[in-house]
């Protein structure tokens, strides 16, 4: 019985990507800066450059997935009206925020600003209006975490300032995957910005991914985190060589060098495929 045309390109296609797999080298001879990597063809499960990806560490402002998904999975009114209080400040770290004290605005728009712009005082908020509070929703977190498989990973807050917050690469993969499957979810990551109004004021929150800005780039989910346990942080959904590809980045060491490595990852994937 003859193949398909689909199939049989199917089969070029798969053998390609393959034989790219066997021929990946090590990720120090990607130059990549991150301490941890881990980027996984989405199709087939296949990773395709992987460096201390059972590393559990902390992750930052990537909870922020996570602490989306427990949210929509409640179903609560995205228009329902929430303020940002005193309880919702940053006392751990003391990081700034955009977001002023007394600011109302919708559930919905507030999950908007914790991924898009990562603001921790939203984060903060959606999580101690969820029912039963702060400490019902981290319990809810961390069900999740255990229904997706996810043997490394523990929540301690909503917002990642926790170091607590820990995962291995490989679980952030589950989580990416996971996260992928609401249109919300990838929606608000991938905007380049958003205004808030607030009062008279209006407030830009541009992404913290420069990437999503980026013509070169077609992403589908992106979210980056930073502590000072966690180092700069990076995970994304996205097209590379016409492939469906997760790319995870952990404890990067410069400001720059985690959107350098996705950079290095993407320039190496599209020549070799292009051979």
């Amino acid at each position: 019985m003859k193949l398909s045309r689909t199939m049989r390109w199917l089969g070029l296609v798969c053998a390609g990507w393959v034989a790219l797999a066997a021929a990946i080298p090590s990720p120090a001879r990607l130059s990549l800066k991150s301490a941890s990597v881990l980027v996984l063809d989405q199709w087939t499960g296949q990773a395709l450059v992987e460096k201390q990806a059972e590393a559990v560490v902390p992750i930052a402002s990537l909870t922020k997935l996570m602490t989306a998904m427990v949210l929509l999975d409640a179903h609560l009114d995205p228009n329902e009206l929430l303020t940002i209080t005193e309880g919702d400040k940053d006392d751990l770290r003391h990081s700034r925020s955009r977001l002023p004290v007394g600011t109302r605005l919708p559930r919905e728009q507030a999950l908007l600003l914790a991924l898009l712009a990562s603001e921790n005082r939203a984060a903060h908020a959606l999580g101690r209006t969820f029912p039963g509070g702060l400490p019902t929703f981290v319990e809810a977190m961390n069900t999740k975490a255990r229904e997706l498989g996810l043997s490394g990973s523990r929540f301690e807050d909503p917002t990642g300032l926790s170091s607590g917050n820990v995962a291995t690469a490989w679980d952030l993969a589950r989580i990416l995957e996971a996260a992928y499957r609401y249109p919300e979810i990838r929606d608000f990551t991938t905007r380049p910005g958003t205004t808030l109004q607030s009062g008279r004021r209006s407030i830009q929150f541009p992404n913290t991914n420069a990437l999503v800005r980026n013509p070169r780039w077609n992403i589908g989910l992106s979210k980056t985190g930073y502590i000072e346990e966690a180092g700069r942080c990076l995970v994304m959904q996205a097209m590379l060589a016409n492939r469906p590809v997760l790319v995870i980045l952990l404890d990067s060491w410069g400001k720059y060098s985690r959107l350098g490595d996705a950079n290095r990852i993407k320039q190496w994937l599209e020549a070799r495929l292009d051979r």
